[in-house]
């Protein structure tokens, strides 16, 4: 069981008495940053805020840090480190992306995307109808949001070139089956999108296992600082056209960066990795390898997310004045929850921060979820969010507001 007490211990926010008595729940809009985070983003201002790779110690140091980050969060989702690179955000990242594919991509080829996604993994894609892309739309079921492999299959030929998809959603919440929506795409011929920025809270996945081409998520929401991570694998990567300067072409991090990135944000997500290493070292889980590691920590957070989840689900599901949006069954989704009800979530969200609970409404960019399933955009939703540093003392406290909201 996941040591709650030492896990709280590892965020300062838990101690700021400005934050006492409040109950965070809108964590799938950015998490607390983690202690180890803080401390590397402190010490590279303090120490090393100077440009990086030089031949000065600070700037050794510097460089060192940011490739320090690089490797070990490769490490930990099981991919090479010139696989992972930085960008100002998962949204900039993607966007980049899709002017690379743009390049790529001829007139008539496809792209498959869906309405369960964020704004940010559906909206850049679909943009390259404009160069004569066909865009095929995998779509939600209009009562339960779920996506059907089944659909997908029936959208694949020889046409289509990628598939987009989100982990999860950041309002359906269910947790897709990637290993085989990727294993039906590779079948076709296609490359797999993930947007992983509403699952990689929960804990990193292993990439390799998962079969995806390209995984995105925020480090921001993952207890880090405000920077976009993407793996991109290399068969791929080396295949589109270069995105950055023209002599950082045979570099595969640097080819989907055009701009400068932040130095010091880079370095300190290495303060993510130290998080889950210190975890796993406490609980006792450290394996053979990194991803082991890694998925030893996923497995304490995923527990401990779902006993707090499912009394949550059952309280609502038990309410006739809200819809649930998503699953039902807290081991089939994130603790990420949706709720269309008759007043704007936006209201919900005021009147529960009355009561200490600190949660959002509206659309979260999910508007074509939203839409396909029916809610009132007028209204949207009221969402509430954990991650695994989340108690049960604060469940109450949710249960309470709620209770005297709804």
């Amino acid at each position: 069981m996941l040591d709650i007490e030492f896990v709280r211990s590892q965020f300062p926010a838990f101690g700021e008495p400005s934050l006492q008595g409040e109950a965070f729940f809108e964590n799938a809009g950015g998490s607390y940053a983690c202690g180890q985070v803080i401390n590397r983003l402190n010490r590279f201002y303090r120490e090393r805020k100077v440009q990086p790779y030089g031949p000065y110690m600070a700037s050794e140091l510097a460089g060192a840090e940011m490739d320090n980050a690089r490797v070990r969060l490769a490490d930990l989702m099981g991919v090479d480190t010139d696989e992972v690179s930085f960008g100002p955000s998962t949204t900039q990242n993607t966007y980049v992306l899709a002017q690379a594919f743009r390049q790529w991509m001829k007139t008539g080829d496809a792209i498959v995307v869906t309405n369960q996604d964020h704004e940010a993994n559906t909206g850049p894609w679909r943009r390259l109808a404009e160069d004569g892309i066909e865009i095929r739309e995998w779509c939600v079921d209009p009562e339960t949001g779920h996506l059907n492999p089944t659909d997908l299959a029936n959208l694949l030929d020889d046409k289509v070139r990628l598939v987009c998809l989100p982990h999860c959603s950041n309002v359906v919440a269910e947790i897709n089956p990637i290993a085989h929506v990727s294993s039906l795409a590779h079948a076709a011929g296609a490359f797999v999108c993930v947007d992983g920025v509403s699952y990689a809270p929960h804990g990193l996945p292993n990439v390799a296992a998962l079969g995806a081409d390209i995984y995105l998520f925020s480090a921001y929401k993952t207890y880090g600082p405000h920077q976009g991570v993407m793996v991109i694998r290399r068969n791929l990567g080396m295949m589109l056209p270069n995105q950055a300067h023209f002599f950082n072409a045979e570099t595969l991090y640097k080819r989907f960066t055009p701009a400068g990135p932040d130095h010091a944000q880079i370095a300190a997500c290495a303060g993510v990795a130290d998080y889950i290493d210190e975890l796993a070292d406490h609980h006792g889980v450290v394996g053979k390898t990194a991803v082991s590691t890694g998925e030893a920590v996923h497995n304490l957070m995923r527990g401990h997310e779902t006993s707090l989840l499912q009394p949550v689900l059952d309280f609502l599901k038990s309410r006739n004045s809200v819809r649930l949006i998503g699953p039902e069954q807290a081991k089939d989704r994130a603790p990420t929850i949706a709720l269309a009800a008759n007043v704007p979530g936006e209201v919900l969200a005021a009147k529960l921060a009355g009561h200490g609970v600190m949660a959002g409404g509206g659309d979260f960019y999910a508007v074509r979820a939203l839409e396909a399933q029916g809610v009132d955009m007028s209204k949207g939703v009221l969402r509430v969010s954990f991650v695994h540093y989340t108690n049960k003392s604060e469940i109450d406290q949710l249960l309470e507001g709620l209770e005297a909201v709804l």
